[in-house]
């Protein structure tokens, strides 16, 4: 596997989890609004719309930008649904990932991360040349440093397209496997 594929995939992964974790310093009481629900009812304890959270590095620099249309927690399973999560993940540097789903959810104490239809990880480099990973679905697991999918990935790269069924990718170690169907298009230069 080429090296741009092996790097962009682990910041893909961590992108996603800074999205989690950049959900969690949101001051939700700040924005509660209550109801009453019946027994067992799966009410929402509270709601934001149009959420948006900044966070900086310890040197001052952009870390990350993280938006949603909606995030909605729920009181009887402890899950945050999001909707339409947008994470433009820096790191210190000026040329972003930026993680894109139409649907997520947070589940209890941020342990996994869901990301649900039209999951797409993109960044483009100092040349202008673009990685974009997309897929219909991408679980994040934050505190193991690891995200899967058993389902179809792509990986267009400037140098060609790589498609998979499923992905292993293990952040903290830099590598990512996929384990099926996998097939590539690659140009020499």
């Amino acid at each position: 596997m080429n090296r741009t594929l092996r790097l962009a995939l682990p910041l893909a992964v961590l992108a996603v989890l800074l999205a989690a974790i950049g959900y969690w310093n949101i001051r939700p009481e700040s924005f509660m609004e209550r109801r009453s629900a019946a027994p067992g009812e799966n009410a929402i304890d509270f709601y934001v719309e149009n959420a948006r959270s900044v966070q900086f590095q310890a040197d001052g620099t952009l870390h990350y930008r993280m938006s949603a249309e909606r995030l909605e927690h729920l009181q009887t399973t402890d899950v945050t649904h999001l909707t339409r999560p947008d994470l433009h993940l820096y790191r210190g540097s000026e040329y972003p990932w930026r993680v894109q789903s139409l649907r997520g959810e947070v589940l209890p104490g941020g342990q996994q991360v869901e990301l649900l239809d039209e999951v797409r990880v993109a960044r483009t480099d100092a040349k202008g040349r673009p990685t974009i990973l997309t897929s219909s679905h991408l679980s994040v697991f934050p505190e193991r440093e690891y995200a899967e999918t058993a389902t179809a990935v792509r990986i267009e790269a400037a140098n060609g397209v790589t498609t998979a069924t499923g992905l292993q990718a293990y952040i903290k170690d830099g590598r990512m496997i996929l384990p099926a169907n996998v097939r590539g298009q690659h140009e020499l230069r």
